[in-house]
């Protein structure tokens, strides 16, 4: 059975920063693309980040230059670092896993709220 677990999420003020992780099991992590989506209220989902099997790193306009996601293959993790946070970053984070000619695989999302 496939799970994708995020962690990390929370209240945090503006400026603030976050790491977010995501704990995959029951595929092999390292074969996989990973991304990060984020969904707020009334809007609708957006890829945040991506990190290649290989490594390579894609993000969203939005994030760039704040955020950087990382990959651990021996811990089967996947990480967003979240620097100088907004109110416009608040949302549910959604960890993804995909690969060619599989189905994706969603975490149920963990919540970020930037407030003062």
């Amino acid at each position: 059975q496939v799970q994708l677990v995020e962690s990390g999420g929370g209240l945090v003020q503006p400026g603030g920063s976050l790491t977010l992780s995501c704990a995959a099991s029951g595929i092999i992590f390292s074969i996989y693309h990973m991304e990060w989506y984020r969904q707020a209220p009334g809007k609708q989902r957006d890829m945040v980040a991506l990190i290649s099997s290989g490594g390579t790193t894609v993000y969203g306009n939005s994030v760039k230059g704040r955020f950087t996601i990382s990959r651990d293959n021996a811990k089967n993790t996947v990480y967003l670092q979240m620097n100088s946070l907004s109110p416009e970053d608040t949302a549910v984070y959604y960890c993804n896993a995909h690969k060619a000619g599989s189905a994706d695989y969603w975490g149920q999302g963990t919540q970020v709220t930037v407030s003062s």
